[in-house]
């Protein structure tokens, strides 16, 4: 096992993986296809990074569904990185802003972007996403698309047959929205597919088509 700051990790042996995450280990090289190169990962981690496959199809549908005029493309829970990269991979923005507050998640997303070449395309930001939204990137609000894939309160949600948006935890569909739309109308969410329909047409943007 590689362990280059205590908890970022990259697991060689099963035998070193955590029961609770060694069902996820058997997934490693969807979760990222270059896993072997080095990839670094909490334990956290693996419970909510997002598949490169999915990543990618994410990626294409913000791209071809984002305004042509935006040009900048935030992330605001960038994990380990898995969305990030597949956003600077998919060369639709002229820059990646990546947000973080777990700063050895954040290490992880700088290593794992580098094992793919898209360093320079991403800058990286430490601390609460809506801070960081609102203090330091709102000027390029107006030029932006942003991206969240917020924590659905654990793996939980997988039990459900109608997500209730109203469990998510630690941030609410309300909190998350209405924190970014202080700077850009155009926010897509990632969301458990079983989640609330009606709920999210509750929260769809004056008139703009939900997808």
């Amino acid at each position: 096992m590689q362990d280059l700051s205590g908890t970022c990790k990259h697991y060689n042996d099963i035998r070193d993986v955590p029961p609770n995450i060694r069902k996820y280990y058997h997934q490693r090289h969807t979760i990222f296809s270059r896993y072997d190169y080095g990839i670094l990962m909490t334990d956290d981690a693996w419970f909510g990074v997002t598949p490169e496959p999915v990543a990618n199809k994410v990626a294409i549908h913000v791209a071809e569904n984002a305004p042509s005029s935006k040009a900048i493309l935030i992330d605001c829970f960038a994990g380990v990185g898995g969305n990030t990269i597949a956003f600077a991979l998919s060369g639709r923005w002229k820059k990646v802003y990546a947000i973080e507050k777990d700063e050895n998640a954040l290490n992880c997303a700088k290593h794992n972007a580098d094992l793919y070449g898209v360093s320079r395309q991403i800058s990286w930001f430490h601390g609460d996403c809506f801070q960081i939204v609102k203090n330091e990137l709102a000027p390029v609000g107006p030029y932006s698309v942003i991206f969240a894939s917020p924590p659905w309160g654990g793996p939980g949600y997988c039990t459900n047959t109608v997500f209730d948006l109203t469990t998510m935890y630690p941030y609410t569909i309300e909190d998350i929205l209405h924190s970014f739309r202080q700077i850009t109308p155009n926010v897509a969410l990632f969301l458990p597919r079983t989640s609330d329909l009606r709920q999210l047409a509750g929260e769809s943007h004056e008139s703009k088509k939900l997808k």
